[in-house]
């Protein structure tokens, strides 16, 4: 086993996915507990089909995707997030309305451009070998500021995920604190794009949440479990994806859906040892 591990880092290109893509699981995991409580555990998968628009239009302008992607994804949380609270349009639809009008304009800026080629695939699926050494820097720097916030809000983000009327009128600014949780999904959605695809990084945000509440029945425990499942099914994922030749996204979500399956397994046995 150590012999594998050294045989991996030995590639630059597999350390900066192991650092970049544990940052990112793990940010997706903590702001994962508060979409899911929150019932919006699809904006990730929303947000994600703009990031694959923003992305093909980055690559048409011969520009930088994360630098494209970024501001145009943040505003689309906030759209989001206020059609959802001001309009007719809730939610679910909202996320529909938003994130098949993106994948249809990536798709037709691509077919016109670069041509349905196989970096197509790497958009939606992923790639390993996606990540320059700008985007290490810049996902890294992005990723320690997403957890800092969180870390910072932690309670406020509490409050506002647990009962939003009654932290409102504690004088919490919910508001705010609701455009915080969108503003870190969107960064954080960008940065994992590249690796895990925009079709599997709301995988990142969902299962680690729902493993953990598996066993796991208070906030703070939660967040903790989750975000070191997320931590643990990431590596194991890029370590089958290394040995297997497997795309890394879809090795990392069998490797969580596997996690999902032993929880629920525990979970059961839990319940029926204590009846």
């Amino acid at each position: 086993m150590i012999d594998l591990l050294m045989e991996m880092f030995s590639y630059t290109f597999l350390v900066r996915a192991v650092v970049v893509g544990a940052l990112v699981a793990l940010c997706a995991a903590l702001l994962g507990v508060s979409l899911v409580l929150k019932r919006y555990a699809m904006i990730g998968d929303g947000l994600s089909h703009v990031g694959f628009g923003t992305l093909a239009i980055a690559t048409a302008m011969n520009a930088a995707p994360l630098t494209v992607s970024i501001p145009i994804v943040v505003l689309a949380a906030f759209l989001l997030l206020r059609i959802s609270e001001n309009s007719k349009i809730k939610g679910d639809a909202a996320i529909a309305l938003i994130s098949t009008s993106s994948l249809a304009i990536g798709v037709v800026v691509i077919s016109l451009t670069t041509g349905m080629n196989t970096d197509v695939c790497n958009y939606l699926f992923g790639s390993i070998l996606a990540m320059s050494k700008d985007d290490v820097t810049l996902s890294v720097v992005l990723a320690v500021v997403v957890l800092g916030l969180f870390l910072l809000f932690y309670n406020k983000i509490f409050a506002v995920t647990f009962d939003e009327t009654f932290a409102k009128a504690t004088g919490v600014k919910t508001g705010v604190y609701n455009m915080l949780i969108a503003f870190l999904t969107a960064i954080t959605i960008v940065l994992g794009m590249r690796m895990m695809g925009a079709l599997l990084i709301s995988s990142l945000i969902i299962f680690p949440a729902l493993t953990s509440m598996r066993l796991c029945k208070k906030f703070r425990s939660v967040t903790i479990c989750s975000g070191f499942v997320s931590i643990v099914c990431f590596f194991v994922g890029v370590v089958i994806s290394y040995l297997k030749a497997m795309p890394t996204g879809a090795s990392v979500v069998i490797v969580n859906i596997a996690a999902f399956l032993l929880f629920w397994a525990a979970n059961s046995i839990k319940g029926r040892l204590t009846i």
